[in-house]
């Protein structure tokens, strides 16, 4: 008999939780210091292919055969232009005009328009009434976190937290192929193929856009690369994947609401970013969208089963 999941996790899965979140919210920051020196194309290069890299290093130590199929090799291509290729380069750009810690809080729309799209587009998504009230709660969110005053305006700050709200739809219709096409694979190996899939759609694109990628970077850079690639990247998706196996996906919501206040504190203490007082009443709104969009909070204050819930995307 199946039991609604609940807010209960264990200690350890909570200090997973945690560890997650301070690894994902460090993208922002790795990201900002090597954008000093590389386009956000050339970022996004560089971390897909360190990881897919490491990741495939881990299957070979587990002796997780890849296998060769066209038809899987082509749901990773796809899986990795919208879980990797074009929302990491859409952040990455849009960091180069808004801050990390602010890039953090729009991504963190992903968990509601993910819930909207997949009842859109699943037959097996309800799209609940829930679900509708987190969306207009986070579209409240993201409106208060722009401004108001600045909806109706095109500038570069405006455009590059645009850039944002467009790779969380990208990591929301991701979502929504993984459930369609890759459903039965082992999960590091989903994992491994969109990152190669995104590094074999990444590398004629840099390549004609800007030329063969350069390895003379400052070790401040490098150092920047890995960490986005080993630690926020390959090193988050093993820790995922182990969360996933102990605590279920209901409870990795909760990586959702950490994300940005990890990626605020970094951004304030490595890039003496300071945000606005707005964009945190903005962060709010939105975590309040994904708690409705959740469900079980509000579930378990009325005592009845709540709506099921979706999982994150990498930022």
């Amino acid at each position: 008999m199946d039991h609604a999941p609940t807010l209960r996790i264990d200690r350890l899965s909570g200090l997973l939780l945690l560890v997650l979140a301070a690894l994902w919210g460090s993208t922002f920051l790795f990201a900002e210091i090597a954008l000093t020196e590389l386009s956000p194309m050339q970022v996004t290069l560089h971390r897909v292919v360190i990881a897919a890299l490491a990741l495939w290093l881990v299957l070979r130590l587990r002796g997780v055969r890849v296998p060769l199929s066209p038809r899987l090799w082509g749901a990773y291509l796809v899986m990795g232009a919208l879980n990797n290729a074009l929302p990491f380069t859409l952040i990455f750009w849009g960091q180069t005009h808004i801050e990390s810690g602010l890039a953090a809080i729009l991504n963190a729309s992903t968990g509601v328009l993910g819930a909207v799209v997949a009842g859109l587009l699943l037959r097996d998504e309800r799209l609940s009434w829930s679900k509708l009230v987190g969306a207009a709660l986070g579209l409240a969110g993201v409106a208060v976190v722009i401004g108001p005053d600045r909806l109706t305006t095109l500038d570069p700050r405006n455009l590059g937290q645009g850039a944002v709200l467009l790779a969380a739809l990208s990591y929301s219709l991701a979502s929504v192929w993984a459930k369609l096409r890759l459903s039965g694979q082992p999960p590091l190996l989903n994992a491994f193929g969109m990152l190669a899939g995104s590094a074999a759609i990444m590398l004629p694109l840099v390549i004609w856009q800007e030329g063969l990628p350069g390895l003379h970077h400052s070790a401040r850079v490098w150092a920047a690369l890995l960490g986005l690639s080993l630690l926020a990247t390959a090193l988050a998706f093993i820790l995922y994947f182990a969360i996933l196996a102990r605590a279920g996906a209901a409870n990795l919501m909760l990586v959702t609401l950490l994300i940005p206040p990890f990626a605020i504190v970094f951004g304030r203490i490595f890039l003496g970013e300071q945000l606005p007082a707005g964009v945190y009443l903005g962060l709010g709104i939105i975590a309040a969208g994904l708690v409705v969009t959740d469900g079980r909070l509000l579930a378990r204050l009325r005592r009845r089963p709540p709506a099921k819930s979706k999982t994150p995307q990498v930022p």
